[in-house]
Order: C-alpha cells, then sequence, then structure tokens
C-alpha cells in the first residue's frame, strides 16, 4: 500500500513525487515509458519559460545544477508585435528588479534534472514501462491495475498524465477543450542579429510567430499555422526553410540557419470540469493544458505540484477530503483567470479579419498607456 501513487512521470509527475519526499509518505510514480527514456530524454524542441518562482523552487530542489551551459538562457524583456505595425507592446522588469522576467530552458533538461533528483530519494518507486489498465475505488484506498497486470494500492492516486489524461476520463472527470485547428512548429535556429535575451510574439496576418532566446545567437522559433501548411513547412529541405522562416519574419534577424530537427505539436488547450474526486486528484496538463502564448504551461504544472504538496503535509491522511479541497480552490483561483484570458487573447489574435486586427491594434496601444496593467502582467511573468 503507497500513500501516494502518481500516474506519470513528466515534469509535473516528477516535481510532485520530489515536493512530497521528505513528509515520512511512501510515494509511487507510474510510467509508461521506459526507464531509459527519463534517464536520457530526448531532444523534442520546446524550450520552457520559467517564472523566477519556477527557477528558484526548481534550484531548491536541487534540479537547476543539472542544466548544461547551452540549455538556459535568461530573459530579460518580452515584446509583442502585431501584423505590419511598427508598434509594440514592451515587458521589462521593474527598474527595483535587478532580475530579469525568468529564464528560458529545455524541456529535456528539466526533464533529465528531475528525474536525477528523484532516482536518489529512499521513499520514491519508479514503476516504468508499464501503465493504468484500470482502477476500482474502496473507502480508504484505491486500488489500479497495470498494463503489465500489477495490483497497486494508495489512499491517494494522482494523475500528471498529459492534456488528453486517460486517467482523468477514467474517473469520469470531464474537460473544456479548445481545439484551434492549427499545429505549432518548434525549431531553434540560429539568426544574424542578436535577441538581446527578449522573447518576441509576433501576431501576423495568417499565422503566429514567435523568437525566445537560448544561449547564444540562437532563438527557439515558434510558428502556428494551419495544420496542412505546418506539413507543407516540415516538407522542406533545411535551406528550404530557413528561406521560408528569414522571409516570414522579414528578415527582422537577418541570415538565420537550421539548428535541429523540426517537432510539431497540435494546438488544443484543456481544464479540467473538477480538479479532484474521491482520494483523487490532477495536476500539470491533466488538469490545465494552456496556449503557448504566454508560456505558463509548466508554471502552472509546478505550481500546481507545489500547492498540492503542501496541503498534502498538513494532512495525516494524505488523501483527506480536507487538503484535496483546498489544493482544488487554491489551484482554481492561480489558475481560472489566467487560462480563460490567454485563451480569449489567442482566439483574438488569430482572427484576421479587419474589425479584429483594429480591435488588437488598439490593444496594444491602451495596454501600454495602463502602467498599472502592465505592472500586474510583469508581475505575474515573473511570479506564476
Amino acid at each position: 500500500m503507497f500513500d501516494i501513487l502518481i500516474i506519470g512521470a513528466g515534469p509535473a509527475g516528477l516535481s510532485l513525487a520530489k515536493l512530497l519526499s521528505g513528509q515520512g509518505r511512501s510515494i509511487a510514480v507510474l510510467e509508461k515509458q521506459p526507464l531509459a527514456a527519463l534517464e536520457k530524454p530526448a531532444f523534442d524542441g520546446r524550450e520552457i519559460a520559467l517564472t523566477q518562482h519556477s527557477m528558484a523552487l526548481l534550484n531548491e530542489m536541487g534540479v537547476v545544477p543539472h542544466f548544461q551551459h547551452d540549455e538556459y538562457a535568461t530573459l530579460n524583456a518580452a515584446t509583442v508585435l502585431n501584423g505590419n505595425s511598427k508598434y509594440s507592446l514592451d515587458f521589462t522588469p521593474p527598474a527595483s528588479s535587478n532580475s530579469g522576467l525568468g529564464f528560458m530552458v529545455s524541456n529535456h533538461a528539466i526533464r533529465r534534472g528531475l528525474y536525477e533528483e528523484v532516482k536518489k530519494l529512499a521513499d520514491v518507486e519508479l514503476i516504468t514501462d508499464d501503465g493504468l489498465q484500470s482502477m476500482a475505488h474502496h473507502t480508504n484506498y484505491s486500488q489500479i491495475t497495470t498494463t503489465n497486470g500489477k495490483q497497486l494500492k494508495s489512499r491517494l492516486l494522482v494523475a500528471a498524465d498529459s492534456r488528453f489524461s486517460a486517467t482523468r476520463k477514467q474517473m469520469g472527470i470531464g474537460a473544456s477543450m479548445t481545439d484551434y485547428g492549427r499545429t505549432m512548429l518548434v525549431c531553434p535556429m540560429t539568426h544574424e542579429q542578436p535577441h538581446r535575451d527578449t522573447a518576441y510574439e509576433i501576431f501576423d496576418i495568417g499565422q503566429t510567430l514567435a523568437l525566445l532566446p537560448l544561449a547564444g545567437n540562437c532563438s527557439s522559433v515558434v510558428i502556428t499555422l494551419p495544420t496542412p501548411e505546418i506539413d507543407a513547412l516540415l516538407a522542406l529541405d533545411a535551406d528550404a526553410f530557413t528561406n521560408e522562416m528569414e522571409t516570414r519574419l522579414k528578415f527582422k534577424f537577418g541570415s538565420m540557419a537550421l539548428v535541429s530537427d523540426r517537432f510539431a505539436y497540435p494546438l488544443v488547450t484543456v481544464y479540467a470540469d473538477r480538479f479532484i474526486a474521491d482520494r483523487f486528484a490532477l495536476i500539470g496538463d491533466a488538469a490545465v493544458g494552456m496556449h503557448p502564448v504566454t508560456a505558463h504551461g509548466f508554471n502552472l504544472g509546478l505550481l500546481g505540484a507545489e500547492t498540492l504538496a503542501n496541503q498534502i503535509a498538513k494532512a495525516k491522511d494524505p488523501g483527506a477530503k480536507t487538503a484535496l479541497v483546498k489544493f482544488e480552490q487554491q489551484h482554481k483561483r492561480a489558475t481560472l483567470p489566467l487560462y480563460l484570458g490567454t485563451n480569449s487573447i489567442a482566439k483574438l489574435y488569430a482572427d484576421d479579419r479587419r474589425p479584429a486586427r483594429i480591435l488588437r491594434g488598439a490593444g496594444l496601444r491602451v495596454a501600454n498607456l495602463l502602467k498599472p496593467i502592465k505592472r500586474k502582467v510583469v508581475s505575474r511573468l515573473m511570479s506564476a
């Protein structure tokens, strides 16, 4: 009998295991991938924008020292551009701050660092190359059957198995899901002009582009288009793709070069109807799968793991309803406004009709003039 069983050894699941360790609980993490995939996670093109709070928490967890020098970069500012307009909305840290907005860290580096820390924990058992087959609920515990036929019992079951969570579905918890009918292509590219540690978000007619600063004169290039157009970009050879991206970026960053493979991800956002059930909780993308426009996905996943671990620490029984209710209330307050706001922004800036273009152009100017709003946005970017 485990005290806590976590389904999914992604960043959210491993973070929760690490944060729970030392509470005197027995913890298990069930992961369908083989152990080798956790030991040496493959580069997947995704670069994570970590807030100051998230980076500090990962440092406390011992994860940051595992990052290699070329796997993270400082994020000092963010600039939002609208189509051909030269007007921009700029976000910078307050003058009183001695730090930037946050950091850019490779997703595979975060995964590897978390695994390196979790594998050392005596109170955490990693069960790999196995997954959830079925579950049954009892008064004081839940019992699952794995795909390999193991029977596992736990006082609390936690799902951290992606925004398309099979565990969430088996629990009968629905989710609000928005499929944008678009796909996001990501890849690192070097460029002639310096990025100056600034992230650029460019809402153009028919496309959304982003450049996220990496180590050296390199950025993670993100382009969002209807899926058939992304498929066409993926089919181009390296030289043709580079020429296409230089053109789409209007040569703003000068000559460019592709550094690695290209990766594509469907653009789907998710918000679970509930974050808890009887002796059950959702964290990470299984609870809140964010649109990448605000780059807050993993920050909210880490925040959810931190919130749940803190509530469990206060309870004698890790599956106590009181602790789970407090977790849900706190995490919904932290995530719902940002989720709804992000989706609204994404829909507005994906609308190429003239009224929408006028509205978003005016919105950038108003936001620049309203200093309290900008300060609040910057505060959220740094601390969420």
